[in-house]
């Protein structure tokens, strides 16, 4: 088995506690072309006091999968500020967006459009909440924790499961709900999932961009806190072939009039619209996906849309208490583990009030 490098506390420690004389660490953070989250970190002479005070910085895309070698900058424009938990003190996170250098967003942007989305729909204030679910592989790509050249129990132990051989890592889990906590992740929550080593956590509610941007800095979190254990984070929807549940990114969504009393008009109603474009939803709930939507582990078949209430099989499951309150939100269970989360939230938007 490869041996992992390993973060040594005892010697990074006393480094870490020197005096930056007055300048800040700022980490850029932004997403490749292979929906994989880069970093790179400048100095500066002073802790910003908003987004605005930040430099526009660049990088090679050629590098990234973003652009070709012979006209590779590729522009990275701050949109958010997050206090850095590994580095603490006035250090921060900066996530960017990526533009080409004739103005237009890169491939990969798909957060400025989902800006504009967000910024026609304001009057509804929708609302999201976003469940995670990831898998843990060591570095020699076998899920942590599984035994060597073989397999364990059959799921039913594991989910929300608490004891030695029913969870794994729960030491990463708990060091990167605190990280998030610290850089004001919107982090609702975690639990084990029903594969050994596969978690969830969630993020919401939030509003509007802050979906997106919240979930993109949780995922930068959690495999920085997995890279100091040496383990592998893998948000493939379908991580380990077989008999064995997939992952999702649940997608928890309300609009101000889904919320109010007598709202249950309004969910019908943005399920219907959601039915019509089942497709286009599709070809943007992430890569892979009909690996996972099979109609059995507690999916829809990728193939048809549907309905109910309290029906982790369906497309769209309306909570059974929102349907006896009348009022509150739905759930799409149809977006994999791996989707972009700005190209969810925009075309849900889209969908139920844009249209």
């Amino acid at each position: 088995m490869a041996v992992p490098f390993l973060k040594n506390q005892s010697l990074l420690a006393p480094y870490m506690q020197l005096d930056q004389r007055g300048k800040v660490q700022a980490e850029y953070i932004w997403i490749d072309g292979d929906g994989e989250i880069r970093s790179k970190t400048t100095t500066l002479d002073s802790k910003p006091k908003a987004v605005s005070d930040l430099k526009e910085w660049n990088f090679d895309g050629s590098s990234t999968n973003q652009a070709p070698g012979d006209n590779s900058d590729i522009y990275l424009r701050p949109a958010a500020i997050y206090p850095d938990p590994f580095r603490g003190g006035d250090n921060i996170i900066v996530l960017a967006e990526c533009w080409n250098n004739d103005g237009t967003p890169n491939k990969t942007n798909h957060r400025a459009n989902c800006v504009k989305v967000m910024k026609q729909a304001e009057k509804e204030k929708p609302w999201f909440g976003i469940e995670q679910e990831y898998t843990l592989f060591d570095i020699d790509d076998k899920p942590y924790g599984w035994p060597k050249g073989g397999f364990p129990g059959p799921q039913g132990p594991y989910y929300c499961g608490v004891g030695a051989g029913k969870v794994y890592a729960r030491d990463i889990i708990e060091a990167h709900y605190r990280a998030c906590m610290y850089a004001g992740v919107e982090i609702s929550g975690i639990n084990a999932e029903v594969m050994p080593s596969q978690w969830e956590f969630q993020v919401g509610p939030c509003e509007g961009i802050k979906m997106g941007d919240d979930m993109v800095m949780a995922r930068f979190l959690l495999t920085r806190v997995a890279e100091e254990w040496g383990v592998k984070v893998s948000l493939h929807p379908k991580a380990v072939p077989g008999d064995w549940n997939g992952a999702g990114c649940h997608t928890n969504y309300s609009t101000e009039s889904m919320r109010q009393k007598g709202g249950m008009k309004a969910i019908e109603a943005a399920i219907e619209k959601l039915s019509k474009r089942h497709a286009e939803h599709i070809a943007v709930y992430g890569t892979d996906n009909d690996q996972r939507l099979t109609g059995k582990h507690e999916t829809g078949h990728i193939g048809s849309f549907s309905s109910g209430v309290a029906n982790r099989g369906a497309s769209i499951r309306i909570p059974r208490h929102v349907a006896a309150q009348g009022y509150g939100y739905l759930e799409d269970r149809r977006p994999a583990s791996n989707i972009d989360p700005y190209q969810v939230t925009d075309i849900m938007v889209t969908t139920t009030l844009l249209m």
